[in-house]
Parts: structure tokens; sequence; C-alpha cells
């Protein structure tokens, strides 16, 4: 069984709903102080403190999290809010590609900005940043796998950064995952919906509380021996 020590401070962008409201759920349950963080506050009852902000905007981005770091000693940071648009390469346009990247990477960055130097002089933290199976290969995904990949990245290199410093920073990359987000891109019954389903070896979507899982080992003290790493979670969607 995988060790948690409760009463760690856990904050989730993109919590509002999705695979970000199943983390949120999942770690409160597990004893930890959640906030989330998002552009809307959730709908129903969240359990924990909320902010909002745009992150497609940097300074709106620094200031929420200069009153989240105010208020709170952050000892666990799930970067998870993204967005896409599908488009192929030629119908991309730079508007939908700086937003995009504006939300799945400098976001991200700007976070661990804002609450690595406390991990680090306190000598514990875990970030897990939220990837993508689509980094290695799907169309229409030219931005989001670009940022996605980038996030990748940001992981070994933020872990080597910290390894030294009881900071461990992995990623998740889920495949094709029951959320409103997927389904407004992609309604089920639609063409590029069974496309997808098709290429997943076990034949069905992801469940949100699933990918939860995978945060929740990284976010664990079990995992404490496991930095730098990205694990798909895709129904097998990775290996073909």
């Amino acid at each position: 069984m995988t060790e948690h020590i409760t009463g760690r401070v856990t904050l989730i962008t993109g919590a509002s709903r999705g695979i970000g409201r199943a983390i949120a759920g999942q770690q409160a349950a597990l004893g930890d102080t959640v906030i989330g963080l998002s552009r809307r506050a959730p709908e129903d009852d969240f359990p924990g403190a909320y902010y909002t902000a745009d992150l497609t905007d940097p300074d709106e981005t620094a200031d929420v999290l200069r009153r989240i770091g105010e208020r709170h000693a952050v000892d666990r940071l799930v970067n998870n809010a993204g967005f896409f648009v599908p488009t192929r390469v030629e119908d991309t346009t730079l508007e939908d590609f700086d937003a995009q990247i504006a939300v799945n990477l400098r976001a991200p960055l700007q976070c661990a900005q804002a609450f690595l130097p406390g991990m680090r002089a306190r000598g514990y933290g875990r970030i897990v940043n939220l990837s993508t199976r689509a980094t290695l290969g799907r169309v229409k995904r030219t931005a989001y796998a670009a940022a996605k990949l980038g996030i990748i990245g940001f992981t070994r290199v933020w872990a080597r950064e910290v390894a030294q410093d009881g900071v461990t920073v992995n990623a998740v990359a889920p495949g094709a995952t029951a959320t409103e987000l997927f389904e407004s891109n992609m309604p089920p019954g639609s063409e590029e919906y069974d496309r997808v389903i098709a290429g997943i070896p076990m034949g069905r979507m992801g469940r949100p509380e699933e990918i939860a899982a995978a945060v929740g080992f990284f976010l664990s003290d079990g995992a404490s021996y496991v930095t730098g790493q990205t694990l798909y979670v895709c129904g097998g969607g990775s290996i073909g």
C-alpha cells in the first residue's frame, strides 16, 4: 500500500471538472488540504479552497499565485490545467497556438516558480505535470502536442535540478479520457471519436479516476525514490 502523509497542502490547476476534479476529491479523501485553481469556479461543492484566474494571461496568473502563496504553504503541485483546439497544421492559427502554449506550458512554469522555493526550503515537495499520449503522434494536435512534449522536458529538467532537495517531479500522460473537454471536441458517436477508440487496445476511454490514481502515486510518500519519469495511462494506446 502506498504511504501518504496527511495534512499536506496540494494545489491542483484545472480542478473544476474532469481529471482535475477527480484528483481533488481523491487527495481530499486522503487528508490533504486541497486548493483548486482554474478560469471558472466549479459548479459543485469543491473539497477545499478555490481560486480563479485566466491562465492565458501571465499577469493574472502571477497575481493569483502570489495570493495563494500568501495564504498557503503548498507542498504538492499538480499542473493539470490544459486545453486543445483540434486543427490540422495548416489550419492552426497563431492565436490558438499562443493560447495553448500559455495554458499548457507557460502556466505550469509560473506555478513551479511560485512554489518550488518553499518546497526546497522545507525539504519536501511533489510536482506532477499532466502531459498526454498525443505527444507520440495524433492528428489535429500541432500546438497541444508541442506544449505537452515540452511538459515532459520540464519534468526531466526540474527533476534533475531539485533531486537533492527532497522534491520529486514526475509526469502523467493520459490517453483518451471521458471528460467534458474531450467529448466537446470529439462527441461520442462521431467518426473521429470512433477512430480514437479503435486505436486503444483496451477498446474504451479512460475514466478521470484512473488518471487521478496515477497522479496520486506520484504525490505519495511511497514514490519518494521516483523522479523525472513519465507514466502513460492510456489503455495501451502508447504501445500501438
